[in-house]
């Protein structure tokens, strides 16, 4: 006789770890799998309902960042546990991977009673209690389908609640959503949408156009914004409010940025002039971590003078870490280039991080510019706004400037440079040459002078 006990526990937790997660002890998706098939099998011609809940923590990624992989850990095992909680015999959660979980609700009398459930997950993790550190706070999104109203399988009810979730993500997070038919067709189009960004570059569909930026009263072009635009094959001209944000959310602002910067860099490099240029910064090119590294590299492979580049840097970048924020914007100070604050005066802006900063220009938004001729609270804004600068010596520039009036306003406050379409639109570099190789003016400045002649004859009158 042999004692096999040891034998045997081992091979319990082997099947235990082959079908469980070692983090949340939740079953994992092989076990999901399993189990749903089951349950297909017990409801094809039943009276009952099954329903798949698909569950995404919101905003997960930012808990890592602020905190650290470890708060990150406890967040899932939290969550793996509040939702056991609320689960009746015969349901059942698992954890798909990441922050992603699925709920099995067999045997419902209607599809209706399937909201019961996420709302009960809802609430359940509205109250963590003592178990999170101080700030740290959970939300969900939940997507739900149901066998069989909603489809007529397991491969489709899985992506039915999938759409389901994307749809409720979309309408701000923290919510519930039940699949309908035209979730579908939603869904799809975002994910061909999300393929065809990531894809861009490749098929050349990408392009910049840059926007002059002069110094106010000299009407002297210092530089050039570098604006990214997308010519898709079927969409036509992709408008960049609709097509960042996504790329942003699919990850494929990484890439897009890295060609933006190279591109920009190697043109401002071939121009006879030494002027400016600017580039937009995105937060996750921010906090990635190998930005300085990467504005190094393209510096010396173009040979661009570390002095002309400027970098426009949004401060909702800034408020997700700042810490790593402030440790890369060094880095990149320390490289020669400049940093600008961009969208001044959007909602975010505050004293602290002008003064924590190492700003070199305030960009304020074209929203502030273009209402202080019709609202007195917008021109006070931008009054407290140029004595802010003037206070800690930032020079300021004002975006989206496009009438006289707004122009006469500038003048008056002591603006110090501007950028909108009374100075010139968005266009191939190619339509500034004048500019970029110093034999004149473009149509554009000789258009902005005469309307500066204009506003001084009526000052003086």
């Amino acid at each position: 006789m042999r004692d096999i006990r040891g034998r045997k526990r081992a091979e319990e937790e082997i099947h235990f770890l082959a079908h469980h997660d070692p983090l949340t002890k939740l079953p994992n998706r092989t076990s999901f799998n399993e189990k749903l098939e089951a349950e297909f099998t017990t409801h094809r011609g039943a009276e009952r309902c099954l329903a798949v809940l698909f569950l995404d923590l919101d905003r997960f990624k930012e808990i890592n960042d602020l905190f650290g992989h470890l708060v990150g850990d406890a967040v899932l095992q939290c969550v793996a546990e509040k939702i056991r909680g609320v689960l009746k015999p015969g349901q059942m959660v698992a954890r798909l991977g990441g922050d992603e979980f699925a709920v099995i609700v067999p045997g419902l009398p209607s599809a209706g009673y399937a909201t019961r459930t996420a709302e009960a997950i809802l609430d359940a993790l509205n109250d963590t209690g003592a178990n999170l550190p101080a700030g740290v706070t959970i939300g969900t999104s939940i997507g739900i389908a149901v066998f069989p109203n909603d489809a007529p399988d397991r491969e489709t009810l899985l992506s039915h609640a999938d759409a389901a979730l994307y749809e409720a993500k979309m309408q701000g997070r923290g919510l519930y959503c039940v699949f309908e038919p035209s979730m579908g067709e939603h869904l799809r189009d975002r994910r061909q949408f999300e393929h065809d960004i990531r894809h861009a570059i490749s098929r050349k569909e990408l392009r910049l156009v840059y926007q002059p930026q002069a110094e106010l009263l000299s009407n002297k072009v210092f530089g050039f914004e570098a604006l990214l635009r997308w010519d898709h094959p079927e969409r036509g001209a992709v408008p960049p409010a609709v097509f960042i944000p996504i790329a942003e959310e699919c990850g494929a602002i990484l890439k897009i940025g890295e060609w933006v910067l190279r591109t920009a860099c190697a043109e401002a490099a071939s121009w006879q002039q030494p002027l400016a240029i600017s580039v937009n910064v995105s937060a996750m090119q921010l906090h990635g971590g190998n930005l300085p590294e990467l504005v190094g590299a393209v510096l010396k492979e173009t040979g661009l003078d570390p002095f002309r580049l400027e970098l426009e840097i949004t401060e909702t970048c800034l408020i997700k870490d700042i810490g790593r924020a402030l440790s890369a914007l060094r880095q990149l100070k320390s490289l020669g280039v400049q940093i600008a604050m961009d969208d001044f005066g959007t909602g975010y802006s505050s004293l602290s991080n002008l003064r924590a900063f190492p700003f070199d220009k305030i960009k304020v938004d074209q929203s502030l510019v273009r209402a202080v001729d019709t609202s007195d609270e917008a021109a006070a804004v931008m009054r407290a706004v140029f004595g802010l600068a003037r206070g800690l010596k930032l020079p300021v520039l004002a975006e989206g400037v496009e009438t006289d009036a707004e122009l006469t306003f500038l003048r008056q406050e002591a603006c110090d440079a501007i950028q909108g379409y009374l100075l010139g639109r968005p266009c191939p570099i190619s339509d500034f040459a004048q500019h970029t190789s110093g034999k004149g003016r473009t149509p554009a400045s000789r258009r902005l002078s005469n309307h500066e002649l204009r506003v001084v004859k009526n000052s003086a009158a």
